[in-house]
């Protein structure tokens, strides 16, 4: 298994990240526990700023929390410089109650409420990706009621379709997102910008798609937006301020993954943005990396429970976690990796297939994977569980999502606490017609 970051293996056989001993972290903290590498978020950040400094180019990275959001993440973002992309006001209200600067926030969403639009419009957010002419209509309404102007981006739909190594120029024309390219809505949605009171549109944005090993899609989207940014010049006289080409930068989630380097994502679509406009007119570019930033930092520790042998068939390994803490695999077929952190001196003996314990017959973490004997007590170590885990935990089968811990230079954090049962029925009330004898009123 290749380690990430500042994983390494100790004198004793365990499982190190950050200089701290996963299974001290284990006793410490409980499992399942969700670990996050401080040191290798804040080198993944570095990565981008610094790749677009070498461009030359005037530039955003913006965060995109939804794969990972927590108000220390929100710090830890802010001190690095960067900007942030929140999808919902329970984002926002994150990044805002962590100290986040509002001006440096993208709100985006397909169905933003009038109540999330006024929220980001009180809180001075830095833009609004408008998905759709109802958004359009609501905001521009909302911003001139209050006397602001709100900075939009639009959305668009380019006809790039891109999932890892296939890209279908025309599949996502049919999207829940954004303003369709090909059918003529992008040039009618800058009209109405420029007509509209309240608004100032800055520019446009786009998303290919995620775990994008390759830069022909981005390559290809860029040029589109540079022909959309043409057209509505001479249309309109409007000049392109902002070119946002999204997320879906690929990480390697197994051996068979083949992700570029940040600096070739960013060469790519910077020497693609430098043959589309002329020196003058070349805009801001901005870019929106979730995945490739906390994916690989993050580690899932659980505790190895039952083993079961089905003789000619499979071994069965049943963890203290599964689809509640880590549903990509159920939804779609996620692969991961992982190691014995209490072992990491013993070769493979056997092979195996990780359960977790929910009572679901797809709530499987791995399947196949070779392991050393594996005993009841082990701890089980699941690599690149920073993107989405923590986002998506559930309390299905009213099990309680685990702690968050940030790991750095031998110190260890914790970031989110772990749900006591308590936590669990907090929100919940028994009317008072089922208080009484029998259930009768």
């Amino acid at each position: 298994m290749r380690l990430r970051g500042t994983s390494q293996f100790n004198d004793q056989g365990h499982l190190e990240i950050g200089g701290c001993d996963t299974v001290e972290l284990a006793e410490q903290f409980g499992t399942p526990l969700y670990i996050m590498d401080e040191w290798m978020i804040r080198q993944r950040m570095r990565e981008y700023m610094q790749a677009f400094q070498k461009t030359g180019l005037a530039f955003q990275v913006a965060y995109a929390s939804k794969a990972f959001s927590t108000l220390a993440m929100c710090r830890l973002v802010a001190e690095e410089g960067l900007h942030l992309d929140v999808v919902s006001d329970g984002e926002l209200f994150t990044a805002l109650k962590a100290g986040f600067p509002a001006e440096r926030i993208y709100f985006h969403g397909n169905n933003k409420t009038r109540e999330e639009l006024e929220m980001g419009l009180d809180a001075g957010i830095g833009w609004f990706v408008v998905d759709n002419f109802n958004e359009l209509s609501m905001l521009s309404s909302l911003a001139y009621k209050k006397g602001l102007t709100a900075r939009v981006l639009l959305r668009t739909t380019p006809g790039v379709e891109a999932h890892t190594h296939t890209y279908i120029q025309t599949g996502q024309e049919d999207s829940k997102f954004g303003f369709n390219l090909a059918s003529g809505q992008v040039h009618k949605a800058v009209e109405r910008c420029l007509q509209y009171k309240g608004l100032k549109v800055d520019g446009f944005h786009c998303h290919i798609g995620s775990q994008i090993f390759e830069t022909d899609g981005f390559r290809l989207a860029v040029q589109k937006l540079v022909t959309l940014s043409e057209e509505c010049r001479n249309l309109f006289g409007f000049q392109t301020r902002i070119l946002n080409l999204g997320g879906g930068f690929g990480i390697r989630y197994n051996e068979e993954d083949r992700p570029m380097s940040v600096d070739q994502y960013i060469f790519a679509i910077a020497e693609e943005i430098r043959s589309g406009f002329s020196e003058k007119d070349i805009p801001q570019v901005v870019v929106e990396p979730g995945r490739s930033i906390v994916g690989e930092a993050g580690t899932t520790l659980y505790r190895v429970g039952t083993i079961k042998q089905i003789p000619g068939v499979r071994k069965y390994i049943s963890v203290d976690g599964g689809m509640n803490d880590n549903p990509r695999p159920a939804l779609y077929r996620a692969s991961y990796e992982a190691i014995l952190a209490n072992r990491t001196s013993e070769q493979p003996e056997e092979t195996v297939s990780v359960a977790g314990k929910l009572c679901e017959s797809g709530d499987m973490l791995i399947w196949d994977i070779d392991l050393p004997h594996v005993k009841s007590g082990d701890l089980l170590a699941v690599t690149c569980t920073g993107a989405y885990n923590y986002s998506m935990a559930n309390n299905y089968n009213r099990l309680r999502r685990p702690a968050v811990v940030f790991v750095r230079d031998g110190y260890s954090d914790v970031v989110v606490r772990r749900e006591s049962m308590e936590d669990l029925i907090k929100n919940d009330r028994i009317p008072n017609r089922l208080l009484t004898p029998n259930g009768q009123c």
